[in-house]
């Protein structure tokens, strides 16, 4: 069975001590964090071995938009899926939710850039990829 990088992939965490800020909150840096996080996990169930080791990612744009604070200990699930993808650009969506309660934290939409990883340099991909792991359709190509 394949997986599809447009199917939310979920994973927990908790906000700790060192994520709280002096309002007393996680901190904004934090949520950039998890947004990271959440988008390599993924990506390491996505992609092949081989492709792990040839592609890297870098971030282009983050657009975050905050909801409401979560404070330490707050249990977190970060739900990430990948949307449109062109030869050079994949938008990934990630929604920060308190897990005790079902609200919405905040939401994410960034955009990331295939790179090569022994080079650095943007590297294109085809279509066979860009269809496993992103919703139909394409941003145009850049």
């Amino acid at each position: 069975m394949t997986i599809s990088g447009a199917i939310p992939h979920e994973i927990p965490v908790v906000a700790a001590r060192a994520d709280i800020d002096g309002l007393g909150h996680v901190n904004n840096l934090v949520y950039v964090r998890w947004i990271q996080e959440a988008a390599i996990a993924h990506w390491n169930i996505l992609a092949t071995p081989q492709e792990q080791e040839e592609i890297a990612w870098v971030v282009r744009r983050h657009e975050i938009d905050y909801q409401r604070s979560a404070v330490e200990g707050d249990r977190i699930t970060l739900r990430t899926w990948v949307g449109l993808a062109s030869r050079t650009t994949f938008e990934r969506h990630t929604e920060i939710i308190r897990a005790q309660d079902g609200q919405l934290l905040a939401k994410a939409r960034t955009l990331w850039c295939p790179i090569d990883a022994r080079t650095g340099r943007i590297k294109r991909v085809g279509p066979e990829l860009r269809d496993r792991v992103s919703v139909p359709g394409a941003l145009p190509d850049r």
